[in-house]
């Protein structure tokens, strides 16, 4: 559990203060400072943490919308308050687990009348109500105290259970000892009582300043071919096990492949243990932009793994209370295992398409220094999502690649979308003003190396918002792992009024950028695609749509449920 990992949102209109960069189509709550996903008998749950009291962290509970797309979504009621000595201090995050014949446990932690971080559960009252609507906490809580050695406030967030084959459910908690970020295995027979295991499970290879606690661990399968997902309690050949972690220091969400070993303790080995596989430099993130306390959760309705995050704001707690709201959640992602075997691709759940209208595209149109500029129109800018796939004819003036250049942020924070190079900057201007005073930037960069071709994604930069002190805008960089061979690399933008979350290469590079325009706002918002290399790129295809709103956690929102 990350203790500020919480959307704030206020209900209000977009002409209030700065709500017109409120968004449209991304989940946010009724009102206030904003855990664990599940899908269970047709319904999906997104339980989040929540202030229904200000618009500050503090007092959190356990909200709970539910939906039948991911795309609508529906308000019931708080499922956790604070109310007992083992989480009267908050109800924070953690996972929910299915039992099978039982149903759904949700596993969080709370904070108890002592101030230490314990491990709670609760239960359905009514497993018969499909929405889930109220919930029980056990009366045996806290299932799981601090453990000897541990700090009190070094312990959190459950992961979702996993069942072996000798019957023990397991679940990892995080936690940090001596700067070392680390998750902690327990084992239970019944889910109510738990074992520590005697070896860590797993843990940070070198402590630095770069490095600390350990938050919103998750642990999950993943097959070695195709795009089917797999239930964490499976068992069998062609699979890889992927560990994922919330660095609290960095603010970023790590992930590894690797082994899952059962023999002479219980551990769990990354492929890569070439240095540190968690470094905020050279690791693989989910997203390398806002992004952060992410949890997947398996899909049996369409055997998918679907991931989420937590995409806070750049800016301050005055702002959001004078904005009445901050934050909010990805859209969710379906996540597999590419190709290659070493990364994960992620890609929009397919039911966002149901919200896309008004469709534009052009094909074969070439982006030259004479005419850097192709603006898409016929679309809501502000409000849309776009596919594009650029061509680039020659690679023979790529810039030379330097092998001192290992962190890509910081590369593209030197090498922006106005710095030409050879082949790049080329990508989209998205939230762009008429005359460019704004815009939000997403880009490639395409360097040549002794043996490969070098790709740079980036995005966002100071362009993003005429908006100065008080307000950060830094610009997100990736190294995409693509083959180039056919001169070919596309990219997909949603864009909803203060976010564009981009997917490079298939969803090989992911970066969400959070934006405050104050000139690209509604109507006055546009999308460009641009070239400002020294070479020629084309947009082979592309494809735009505006987005439609959708239900968003209407107040009669489970009588219309109950009704579809």
């Amino acid at each position: 559990m990350f203790l500020e990992n919480l959307v704030r949102c206020i209900t209000g209109s977009s002409s209030d203060g700065l709500g017109i960069n409120r968004t449209g189509y991304h989940f946010q709550s009724p009102k206030n400072w904003i855990n664990g996903p599940m899908y269970y008998n047709g319904i999906y749950h997104l339980f989040y943490q929540y202030n229904p009291n200000s618009a500050e962290w503090g007092d959190i509970v356990w909200a709970h919308s539910v939906s039948k797309d991911m795309v609508n979504w529906f308000h019931v009621d708080i499922a956790l308050h604070p109310t007992d000595p083992f989480d009267i201090k908050g109800c924070w995050s953690g996972s929910t687990t299915i039992l099978p014949g039982k149903g759904p446990v949700i596993f969080y932690t709370g904070g108890d009348s002592e101030n230490r971080q314990v491990q709670n559960i609760a239960v359905p009252k009514d497993l018969s109500d499909p929405l889930l609507v109220e919930w029980k906490k056990l009366d045996q809580n806290p299932v799981i105290s601090t453990p000897d050695g541990i700090k009190p406030d070094k312990f959190r967030d459950p992961s979702t259970g996993w069942l072996g084959e000798d019957g023990y459910w397991r679940v990892i908690i995080g936690s940090e000892k001596s700067r070392l970020g680390m998750a902690l295995l327990f084992k239970s027979k019944d889910f109510l009582t738990w074992t520590q295991s005697e070896n860590t499970f797993h843990s940070a290879s070198t402590a630095s300043d770069e490095n600390g606690m350990w938050e919103c661990v998750d642990f999950f399968l993943v097959a070695l071919k195709g795009e089917a997902a797999l239930d964490t309690s499976a068992r069998g050949d062609n699979i890889k096990y992927v560990f994922k972690v919330s660095d609290q220091d960095t603010f970023s969400d790590f992930y590894t492949g690797g082994d899952y070993f059962l023999n002479n303790g219980e551990y769990y080995t990354p492929d890569n243990t070439v240095g540190d596989p968690y470094s905020p430099v050279t690791a693989l993130r989910l997203d390398y932009g806002k992004f952060y306390a992410s949890k997947t959760f398996f899909d049996e309705a369409k055997n998918r793994r679907i991931l989420w995050a937590w995409v806070n704001e750049p800016d301050s707690n005055a702002d959001a209370i004078e904005r009445r709201w901050a934050g909010i959640q990805s859209i969710p992602r379906t996540l597999w295992l590419d190709k290659n075997e070493k990364q994960l691709l992620q890609w929009p759940v397919e039911e966002l398409a149901t919200l896309r209208t008004d469709e534009v595209g052009c094909t074969n149109e070439p982006l030259t220094t004479g005419r850097p500029l192709f603006e898409v129109q016929g679309i809501t800018a502000a409000q849309a999502d776009i596919e594009v796939t650029f061509r680039i004819p020659s690679l023979e003036n790529a810039e030379v690649f330097d092998p001192s250049w290992v962190d890509a942020q910081q590369l593209c924070g030197e090498k922006g979308a106005v710095v030409q190079g050879g082949i790049g900057p080329f990508g989209l201007l998205t939230l762009a003003s008429k005359e460019l005073e704004e815009y939000t930037a997403v880009f490639f960069r395409v360097f040549k190396a002794q043996d490969k071709y070098v790709v740079l994604m980036g995005s966002g930069g100071d362009r993003s918002s005429l908006r100065g002190e008080g307000l950060n805008k830094p610009s997100y960089g990736a190294f995409v792992d693509v083959d180039l061979v056919d001169g070919e690399i596309s990219l997909r933008c949603l864009i909803d009024h203060s976010v564009v979350e981009s997917f490079g290469a298939g969803g090989k590079a992911c970066i969400t950028t959070r934006t405050y325009p104050t000139l690209a706002v509604g109507k006055q918002a546009h999308l460009f695609a641009f070239n400002y290399g020294s070479e020629t790129v084309e947009i082979a295809k592309l494809n735009a749509w505006t987005m439609k709103t959708p239900e968003m956690n209407l107040s009669d929102g489970v009588t219309l449920l109950r009704a579809a």
